[in-house]
Formats: C-alpha cells, structure tokens, sequence
C-alpha cells in the first residue's frame, strides 16, 4: 500500500514506519523537518510539509491508500493540551480534504475505561506530567467518533508502553475495545514494536472500522 505516516520520526511513529518498511509499503513520512527521518530505504520518503494545516495535507496525501498518524505535540509543551487537539482535529480535516477514506490514529490509553467506568486519565494515580496530552486525545477521541465519512480507527496502547517496554518484537498481542487488556499479573503492557505491528495488521486486515481498540499481551 501507498502510506502516509505522520509523526514518523517519534517514539510511537518510528516503530511503525519500520513495521511498515519491513512489511513493503511504501511510506511517505510527513514532517515539519525532513532531516529527523533517519530511516534509509528505497520504500521511504521524507516530505517537509505543516500537517496541521489542512489544505498542506491534503495536497501532499491525494492518491494515497491510507494515512496513519502518531502526531504529536510534544510531552513538554506548556500548551500541549490545546495543540494536541487542534493538531489532531486539523489533521483529520485534511485527510478528509484529500479524499483518502482509510484514517488510523494512535491515540493514549488514558480514555480507556477502570473496572468501575470511569476513566483512567482521571483517577488519582494518573501521571500528573502526561495529563494534559492524555485528556486532549481522550478529548480527540469523543470528536472522531462523530465522523462518518473516513473510515478511521483510534488504537489506545496499553497502559505501559513506553521507551522502558520498547526493543522487543514478539509478533503477538492480545486486543480489546474499550477496556485495558491484562495479563495474569494485572498489567496491561505492550512494546513499541508489537503496538506497531497491530497497528499495520489493522492497516492491512481492518477489523475496527469508526471503532477504538486497544492492544497488550
């Protein structure tokens, strides 16, 4: 497939565009600075455009088969919440702009659901420092599920996946939708790479159409 991949160059995004090169695709990695996409391969191309302006998008993706976006909006910005979500929401305008129908946005694990049905991004435990960019994607997620005419899919990571969880590939995973996938320790954690590679097996065999689904072991 014919892929546009934004926030190429991130911790999230960066295992896809692997999963992705390895798999065959052929993947156009959109950036603000061409020169952070460090992967050399004859299936990658860096093009330098704003992807939160929505007519920049939409020009560069037209034709393409699928856009998938592991944006961003920096962990430390003091505004990260606001540009988050208009970031996202911009995003997400453009692609519809360029007529690509199949949109798949990595989300955060923050908006799925505690046993008691609540959300995790507002319990007491949750990470003070990551709030503001958990509650814009939560935020985010609750006006995707307004769209009708892309064919978009939120993945929710599992509560640990983070660089500690990253360097292993076990080719599996298990999935949920709404609610954190544990595993016999009452953990729900996955690596970069096997988040990665749920994310191109729904690219490649879409199973969550204008759906959330969730990944761990």
């Amino acid at each position: 497939m014919k892929v546009a991949l934004i926030g190429a160059s991130g911790f999230v995004g960066t295992a896809i565009l692997n999963e992705l090169v390895e798999r065959g695709h052929e993947v156009t990695a959109l950036t603000r600075n061409a020169a952070n996409i460090k992967k050399q391969h004859p299936n990658v191309t860096a093009v330098q455009t704003n992807v939160t302006q929505p007519e920049a998008l939409a020009e560069k993706i037209k034709g393409y088969d699928a856009v998938i976006s592991a944006f961003n909006a920096g962990w430390t910005n003091p505004n990260l919440y606001n540009d988050f979500l208009n970031g996202s929401k911009a995003i997400q305008e453009g692609v519809k702009r360029s007529g690509v129908k199949r949109f798949i946005f990595v989300g955060g694990a923050g908006s799925l659901y505690t046993p008691d049905g609540g959300q995790f991004v507002d319990t007491p435990e949750f990470p003070e420092q990551i709030k503001p960019g958990a509650t814009a994607a939560r935020d985010y997620l609750n006006h995707l599920k307004e769209e009708k005419d892309l064919e978009w899919t939120f993945l929710s990571p599992a509560l640990e996946m983070h660089p500690g969880t990253s360097g292993q590939r076990k080719g599996t995973y298990r999935k949920g939708l709404e609610n954190p996938v544990f595993d016999e320790s009452s953990r729900s954690v996955a690596s970069v790479e096997d988040t990665a590679l749920a994310i191109v097996d729904e690219l490649e065999n879409p199973q969550h159409i204008r759906q959330r689904f969730t990944i761990a072991y």
